[in-house]
């Protein structure tokens, strides 16, 4: 019972921030998924995560029908965690004067501290990436027509294609392969590292992964990007 309720914790977070995103998306253009992009990306992101059909349907009706509905405000934080890391938090929130008290002290607690608006995003590329799954997609037919909608890199694995491509190129990307490939696993404005941090010991590791976990477990967090690289050997250690 006691491992069910954590479950249900846990689902009814990833929920309400889905539905965050939803409000905001449909907020910033038309309620139509076939005309607004950044609201067919939320869906499928929700949808990925098991989230009802119903509760999808009702934040996007209240988004667009209520003027009262919530408002929740874009706001980016930056900043160093442990080791010297850089850190990028990007998140919604109705009250950012709580946001910035709880994200200042996460980072705090962790042994880094918060910085001001620009401190660290000039390490970083900001960029589009859209996440196919690789099951039933062949790597060559996905790398032309990736290539041929303007994207600027391709890479697969046996689990995934990853496209990445401009920024400004985003929107016309994703609409291309989807006409192909339909809905993506994952896609979304990124924050990409230019170089990475090597996490040389296990403490170090911990306390990245403690950091990471509070400001994602915080409901106004939609997402973190960080520079970390931690070796394999580390990270087989930290599993076992």
């Amino acid at each position: 019972m006691h491992r069910k309720g954590a479950q249900d914790k846990k689902r009814a977070k990833i929920f309400a921030k889905h539905i965050r995103e939803l409000t905001v998306a449909a907020k910033s253009g038309l309620p139509d998924p076939d005309m607004n992009p950044r609201l067919r990306t939320a869906i499928a992101a929700a949808r990925a995560d098991n989230m009802p059909k119903d509760n999808i349907d009702r934040a996007i009706k209240r988004a667009s029908g209520a003027a009262d509905g919530e408002n929740y405000e874009e706001i980016r934080y930056e900043g160093y965690g442990p080791g010297g890391i850089a850190v990028i938090v990007e998140t919604l929130t109705d009250n950012r004067n709580r946001t910035a008290a709880e994200v200042r002290a996460a980072f705090s607690k962790s042994g880094g501290a918060l910085g001001e608006t620009g401190s660290v995003a000039f390490m970083f590329d900001r960029i589009g990436q859209i996440v196919y799954a690789a099951e039933g997609i062949d790597g060559d037919e996905i790398f032309e027509a990736a290539l041929e909608a303007g994207a600027d890199n391709v890479e697969s694995d046996e689990n995934s294609h990853e496209i990445t491509c401009a920024m400004e190129d985003f929107n016309d990307v994703q609409s291309a392969l989807e006409e192909k490939f339909e809905t993506p696993q994952e896609a979304g404005i990124i924050w990409k590292p230019q170089n990475t941090v090597p996490v040389e010991t296990e403490d170090k590791a911990n306390s990245i992964f403690k950091l990471v976990d509070v400001l994602e477990d915080n409901d106004d967090v939609q997402k973190v990007f960080a520079n970390f690289d931690i070796p394999d050997e580390i990270m087989e250690k930290l599993g076992d």
